[in-house]
């Protein structure tokens, strides 16, 4: 067996293996770099203020301030401060990272008008299903349209390929003059950043039936609208499948920037609130949870996939 061979699939444990390494690797880099002291590291967190005026037990400072403090308290004979190696604030220890997954959904907001970790979550699953289901109920068809007729791909494609050139946030001001400044704007922004997109790629897997199909179909005797509906569109719904799966990665990315437009909700806002107090193992969480969600979603629709196209070969 070998791990290199080209276009050549590896046996499944050892791919189990590979999987846990692509997670592992970067844990272990992160823990390399949080808990061996002299692996950056370069602050120090105050122990013993010792004779120096403004330090505090628990103080961030630079390795450079403090050794300069130290030489000083040193050459005048006062008491000598004492800390230990750290990290910078916005880089917290993976133990911490861990805590904060329930002290997150635990501790209360701060302010009465601040929303639960779980409210935010929940506000912001509701953004992406309503922006990137709207998406596709209107960029599904028009993209299998372009695919399937040459009239229909010189009058839509033209433009979506202009258009999805134009970054998504910029609407983000228009958004809210037209929709208000609750969730219709974030919605929105969603269903900009995946529906052209959605259009192209669609309108290119449609291209990618098999010719010997349409051959086959209109030696039978089909017209165009039984070509469409009962050769094109059930030809295609495997890899329509997986665009789907994609393109819901793509609705993800888009959550951070639609988020911001409009009034404050969703795991965005909690994710700023957090950075605001300085909480960055909150942030970290909070990062890591969309992640979680992602990929948890992710895997359910692929599992659902070998389910309902089980006669075809199905990526992971």
């Amino acid at each position: 067996m070998t791990l290199f061979a080209v276009n050549k699939s590896i046996d499944p444990q050892a791919r189990k293996i590979v999987t846990l390494l692509s997670f592992a690797c970067p844990i272990l880099l992160w823990c390399v770099v949080s808990y061996v002291p002299f692996i950056w590291h370069p602050q120090v967190e105050i122990t013993n203020p010792g004779g120096v005026s403004y330090f505090r037990e628990g103080m961030l400072v630079d390795r450079e301030v403090f050794a300069v403090e130290t030489s000083t308290c040193d050459l005048s004979g006062c008491e000598l401060p004492l800390g230990d190696p750290a990290n910078p604030v916005y880089l917290p220890a993976p133990h911490e990272v861990v805590r904060a997954f329930v002290t997150a959904f635990t501790t209360e907001p701060q302010r009465r008008s601040e929303m639960w970790l779980h409210e935010s979550l929940w506000s912001s699953i509701q953004v992406i299903f309503w922006g990137f289901v709207l998406s596709s109920i209107i960029g599904i068809p028009l993209g299998i349209l372009a695919g399937t007729y040459d009239f229909f791909s010189k009058l839509i494609e033209p433009f979506i390929e202009f258009f999805r050139y134009l970054p998504a946030p910029a609407f983000g001001a228009l958004a809210v003059a037209i929709l208000g400044i609750y969730q219709a704007p974030k919605i929105a922004i969603i269903f900009i950043g995946t529906f052209f997109q959605q259009v192209l790629v669609v309108a290119n897997t449609t291209r990618k039936l098999d010719p010997a199909l349409l051959e086959a179909a209109q030696t039978l005797g089909a017209k165009n609208r039984s070509m469409l509906f009962r050769v094109v569109v059930p030809g295609i719904l495997p890899d329509l499948y997986r665009d789907i799966r994609i393109l819901l990665g793509w609705a993800w990315t888009y959550l951070i920037v639609a988020e911001l437009i409009g009034t404050s909700s969703g795991i965005t806002w909690f994710i700023t609130q957090q950075a605001r107090y300085k909480n960055f193992d909150n942030v970290f969480a909070a990062i890591i949870m969309i992640g979680i969600m992602g990929i948890t979603i992710d895997l359910l629709l692929a599992w659902l996939g070998r389910r309902l196209f089980s006669w075809q070969k199905q990526e992971s």
